[in-house]
């Protein structure tokens, strides 16, 4: 039976065989990806250790790092909350404008980053719409970092949960409340363990994303060093001055920490989907 299903699987299949698709998927990746970094490493080796030690450790570059990793996580985690009750809201709920609403999640998608930087700004600047009414400084701070990348994080977490929600059974919500268990209970024991890979996904995504964003930071961070320079911009400001391989070096640590970081992720949200199966 096994044979005979394999057998029909190959012949009705429209995509070439494995073999051939498996050699253009693998071309493409490494044409795509593999091959550019690549070439970052390549560059990065042409510098001595010590060269690469004091350039990667610089006081200036480690801030960065700071405000990089730290805003980025910190974005990531805020969108996770919030990005899970959107999606919520969206699934469960009616209301005027609804399909307005759901189109204005992938705004930050179709928004040019350059135009979102500059549209942020603009309302938390000092004289802005809604930084005139803040007793705190938002743009031109790390918090304005804090704030764009927030902003360009939210639809990966709620594209990735509300798929998810949609197919949630809420026979299971039902049976639960009548078990006798709260809502609270019922949403701590019954969704959010179905609903954590897809939250773990949708927060890896974000953080991937806020980690290489430039376009939108640059106009409301106010770039001062030390204070609220990202570390993509560092990168840009050494290609300018021709100091490729201090880019290229600055640009790999980012990488591998992005890398091992990811990793961790992927593992809980592996580790979350045993569990679930298990239950």
């Amino acid at each position: 039976m096994n044979i005979l299903s394999r057998t029909l699987l190959k012949r009705h299949s429209v995509l070439p065989g494995f073999d051939l698709a498996l050699g253009f998927a693998l071309l493409y990746l490494g044409l795509v990806v593999l091959v550019p970094l690549s070439a970052v490493f390549l560059k990065t080796f042409t510098l001595t250790w010590g060269a690469f030690w004091d350039t990667v450790t610089a006081p200036r570059v480690m801030a960065s790092y700071r405000l990089t990793f730290g805003t980025s996580f910190a974005a990531a985690l805020i969108n996770a909350v919030f990005g899970l009750l959107v999606a919520w809201v969206l699934v469960r709920y009616r209301f005027p404008f609804k399909r307005v609403v759901d189109a204005l999640v992938d705004l930050p998608f179709a928004l040019p980053t350059a135009v979102a930087g500059i549209a942020l700004t603009a309302l938390y600047a000092g004289n802005g719409w809604i930084g005139q009414f803040l007793p705190f400084k938002v743009a031109f701070k790390p918090l304005g970092v804090f704030v764009a990348l927030t902003f360009i994080g939210l639809p990966f977490v709620v594209r990735t949960v509300q798929p998810v929600l949609e197919d949630l059974q809420k026979e299971l919500e039902e049976a639960a409340a009548t078990l006798g268990a709260t809502r609270l209970q019922t949403f701590r024991h019954v969704i959010l363990p179905t609903l954590t890979p897809a939250l773990l996904t949708g927060f890896a995504l974000a953080f991937a994303r806020a980690l290489g964003e430039y376009g939108s930071v640059i106009f409301i961070a106010g770039n001062m060093p030390m204070v609220s320079e990202i570390t993509p911009l560092l990168i840009i400001t050494k290609l300018e001055q021709y100091d490729y391989a201090g880019a290229t070096a600055i640009a790999v640590v980012m990488l591998v920490t992005a890398f091992m970081l990811l990793l961790a992720i992927n593992l809980v949200q592996a580790w979350a989907r045993k569990r679930q199966g298990r239950a």
